[in-house]
């Protein structure tokens, strides 16, 4: 049983990897691009990590395909748009005062977590890893206690982006 829900993601995968691709239209192709995100929401559930399944759906096949479908049909691909006209004039002025803003906040949570960076989070014991949330636990343990600045920088990052 394994195998043949290893063979069919795989399949999903490959299909709509191949499909993101070999579509013209770009609504085909985030539509392509769905099926290999569902594709590996499957294999995750296949590994007993549900939680990243459930994050792969919701996230990324729900929020952010849905988010490239909505700009892709908002800006039509038919048309150019001249980039030198510029229709709300304060943007750039309000996007430097937010941009210091969120700098300002992050350089804050940095400095007053400081000695946090470098405590070595508690081992896991037999408890926590029969828990039925365990993978959920070891997750958070993870990001949140060993690798806390890195996942902060990617989420600067993902919010500049």
């Amino acid at each position: 049983m394994e195998l043949f829900v290893f063979v069919v993601a795989a399949a999903m995968v490959l299909g709509g990897a191949i499909g993101v691709i070999t579509r013209s239209n770009p609504v085909h192709a985030a539509l392509s691009l769905v099926l290999t995100l569902f594709g590996i929401a499957v294999m995750f559930v296949s590994h007993d990590a549900q939680f990243l399944a459930a994050v792969q759906v919701i996230v990324y096949a729900g929020a952010i395909v849905v988010l490239f479908l909505f700009v892709i049909m908002l800006l039509g691909v038919d048309r150019t748009e001249d980039v030198n006209i510029e229709p709300i004039t304060v943007q750039r002025p309000l996007a430097l005062i937010v941009s210091a803003g969120v700098v300002g906040i992050v350089i804050a949570a940095v400095v007053s977590s400081r000695e946090l960076l470098g405590r070595p989070v508690g081992g896991l014991d037999k408890t926590t890893l029969s828990a039925p949330d365990a993978n959920i636990r070891q997750l958070a343990r993870e990001i949140f206690g060993n690798n806390v600045f890195a996942f902060e920088l990617t989420s600067v990052l993902l919010l500049v982006a």
